[in-house]
């Protein structure tokens, strides 16, 4: 006859009674939010760049994001791949941001991306970056955490919440797109 696991009320109860709080054994180790933050500042921002194509729009767009991650760390901190989160967060509200305040954005002034957080982009990227901020937001997110940040479509399907093949359809249909308006003859391969 195998054990089974007791229940974690059970399990907790039995750590109280022995002076331990329930909190004592979480069930992943966390690090901490500074931590977290420092190492994936750089390529959130980069990843908001790439979706929303100015720098300045970049750094609101991960401000929130890390702001809704440190409010929530308690339970944001606890998940398998908490940076998962703050991507598919960055992805909704820079979706949000752009059907707010599609006329705004065309009319602020492009500035040049600060070295320090964003990836260097050689001029003939502007103009790939520029087609891709043109395609469907969808199709926009999954070629930018595609190219960007060289994620597998397992990753971006996670990041945006959807199933590996709605992920490998935005590619595809992306690429078709960019394909077309950059004039290249043959299908652009991962």
């Amino acid at each position: 006859m195998t054990a089974h696991p007791r229940p974690l009320a059970e399990r907790q109860s039995a750590a109280t009674a022995a002076g331990l709080s329930s909190d004592a054994a979480p069930i992943r180790a966390t690090v901490s939010f500074e931590t977290f933050y420092e190492r994936e500042l750089r390529s959130v921002i980069g990843l908001a760049y790439a979706l929303s194509g100015s720098r300045s729009a970049a750094e609101d767009l991960a401000q929130e994001a890390f702001l809704a991650a440190h409010k929530s760390w308690g339970k944001v901190g606890r998940y398998e791949k908490p940076e998962a989160w703050v991507r598919r967060v960055v992805a909704n509200l820079s979706v949000s941001r752009f059907r707010r305040s599609v006329r705004e954005a065309r009319a602020m002034a492009r500035l040049k991306p600060q070295e320090s957080y964003l990836p260097a982009l050689p001029a003939e990227d502007e103009v790939f970056w520029k087609e891709v901020r043109a395609l469907p937001k969808r199709q926009a997110q999954a070629i930018a955490l595609h190219y960007l940040e060289d994620r597998s479509v397992a990753d971006i399907a996670e990041i945006l919440e959807c199933a590996e093949n709605t992920v490998k359809v935005h590619l595809f249909k992306g690429r078709a797109r960019l394909s077309e308006r950059l004039g290249f003859d043959q299908e652009v391969t991962a």
